[in-house]
């Protein structure tokens, strides 16, 4: 469960059973853990570096564990401030790229083949966006389609501007109207009208959509743009159909 945030499968079992019992020495917690004294101290060691657990004064030297949910919180600002010192590093790195290669032509299309392939790349795109996400949607989907999309969520948490333009076919599916008031109700702004392709487009910066027009092959391959006329034409057409589109709720 706390993998994403850095923690071992070992170390959260440990974090558990300071969860359940409260005060537990090193020696207690190798026996019921059944690993090495060693590992369980490299394991405590792991965990009170990211406060998950601390010590009580006294001996013998016993462990408890930090309440979750602020644990957690701390744990997750952490990896925030990890990432966006990562992406800052990332724009460092480009500067190491002579002039003449940051923008080639044949540098600003990207072409994507397999169905989890775009899943992924989508994915990608959308957990990089820092400021707005623009999305047009209309079946078919790689992804199951009645299930919430945890990036989504994941934007609006952090902020970022989300606008979707919506098929109306679209929301024909089941349960996508449900979907689409949770969305909204977390700050999307939804609106609907026909749309003539799917398109999300990241901070104005780079775009994904199908490569292909064959409805049957359309989630099997995608087209990656970056800056480019091309991605300012697909701006363009986005912002051209949100100004014709109406509210999916009035």
């Amino acid at each position: 469960m706390l993998q994403a945030l850095g923690v071992g499968e070992e170390d959260e079992a440990l974090y558990r059973m300071l969860l359940r019992e409260r005060g537990l020495t090193p020696a207690e917690l190798t026996e019921r853990s059944g690993r090495g004294a060693r590992a369980v101290r490299q394991s405590l060691h792991r965990l009170a570096e990211c406060g998950l657990v601390s010590r009580l004064a006294g001996r013998p030297t016993r462990y408890v564990a930090a309440r979750p949910d602020t644990a957690v919180e701390a744990l997750i600002a952490r990896r925030q401030q990890e990432l966006a010192a990562t992406r800052q590093a990332a724009q460092l790195l480009l500067a190491d790229l002579p002039a003449d290669r940051r923008h080639r032509p044949e540098e600003e299309l990207e072409i994507v083949f397999g169905r989890e392939a775009v899943a992924t790349r989508f994915q990608q795109l959308q957990q990089s966006t820092r400021q707005e996400l623009l999305v047009l949607d209309r079946p078919p989907y790689a992804q199951n389609p009645s299930e919430p999309n945890p990036g989504e969520n994941d934007l609006l948490n952090r902020g970022v501007r989300l606008r979707g333009i919506y098929a109306p076919e679209a929301l024909e599916l089941p349960g996508a109207l449900r979907l689409i008031r949770a969305a909204v109700d977390a700050g999307e702004e939804a609106r609907v009208c026909d749309v003539p392709l799917k398109l999300a487009i990241s901070d104005r910066s780079a775009a994904i959509l199908p490569f292909t027009a064959d409805r049957d092959a359309m989630v099997d391959s995608a087209l990656v743009v970056y800056a480019s006329t091309l991605l300012d034409a697909l701006i363009r057409l986005f912002d051209l159909l949100w100004n014709v589109a109406v509210p999916v709720f009035a």
